[in-house]
């Protein structure tokens, strides 16, 4: 009786840690998650279908994409490259989570299938509060985020499918999502070369030219997969800004006149 009150006790400290850091991922999870559900109900599929997907799929930018790939000619091979090619970002998290979801034990399968964008942002960069169980507190981060997203799709399945009035344009709103992103993160950045961004910009571009909008996808996540690899050095190495390039000039100036 004991150690369930302490086991109790242990994951609630861990759900109350957890629960303020995703709330504000959970609201837009949902929201976000529920217009995709409006858009599988709009084409006329169950909300059940938004569900299952929402639950097992569970790469938002793939969801959205497969909604036209179920009303379009069947395709497996290029179902499955896009699929893959689309989820090849999670490679690199779990590579950088493997240390820390080591002796998870029993909860460690579910924290690598449930490790999307913004788990691994929180729990990667999250100070865990002492006295606070680190497993259970990268389980209830997951867990909470993927709930808000299975129930954002299913809730918009369910509206989606009631719906009597034009939703022409709603698939848009991932692609307005990631420009979102892009523009913030191209304002943020420190670089002013901005070579990663503009990789991401000019390789679609070539791939569309070359290879045309039915079937440039593919080729074009291929090839940017190549070029980030091969440029890694150099994106790490780019100098920020003038003001960071002086400020390393000066502190090697000052290196060497010590030396001297």
């Amino acid at each position: 009786m004991r150690m369930s009150q302490q086991s109790g006790g242990v994951k609630t400290r861990a759900f109350k840690a957890a629960f303020p850091k995703v709330l504000p991922i959970c609201i837009s999870f949902f929201f976000l998650a529920m217009s995709y559900g409006v858009l599988m109900g709009t084409r006329g599929f169950s909300f059940l279908w938004p569900l299952c997907m929402s639950a097992f799929i569970y790469t938002g930018s793939m969801e959205f994409v497969t909604v036209n790939l179920l009303v379009s000619a069947f395709n497996p091979f290029a179902t499955l490259m896009l699929a893959l090619m689309m989820g090849t970002r999670h490679l690199f998290y779990g590579l950088s989570m493997l240390g820390r979801f080591k002796n998870m034990g029993a909860k460690k399968p579910y924290l690598i299938y449930a490790m999307c964008d913004e788990t691994f942002a929180v729990n990667n960069s999250a100070q865990i509060p002492a006295g606070v169980d680190r497993g259970w507190f990268y389980f209830f981060v997951s867990l909470l985020n993927q709930v808000s997203w299975v129930a954002g799709a299913t809730f918009g399945g369910i509206v989606g499918g009631r719906l009597t009035f034009d939703t022409t344009g709603l698939d848009f709103v991932m692609t307005a999502l990631f420009v979102v992103i892009f523009v913030d993160q191209w304002m943020a950045s420190k670089r002013k070369s901005h070579m990663a961004a503009l990789t991401g910009i000019v390789v679609p571009v070539i791939c569309l030219a070359l290879f045309g909008a039915d079937n440039f996808m593919i080729p074009s996540l291929i090839a940017m997969l190549v070029m980030f690899i091969v440029l890694r050095p150099y994106l790490d190495d780019l100098k920020h800004d003038d003001a960071d390039g002086k400020a390393v000039a000066a502190a090697r100036n000052e290196v060497g006149e010590a030396r001297s």
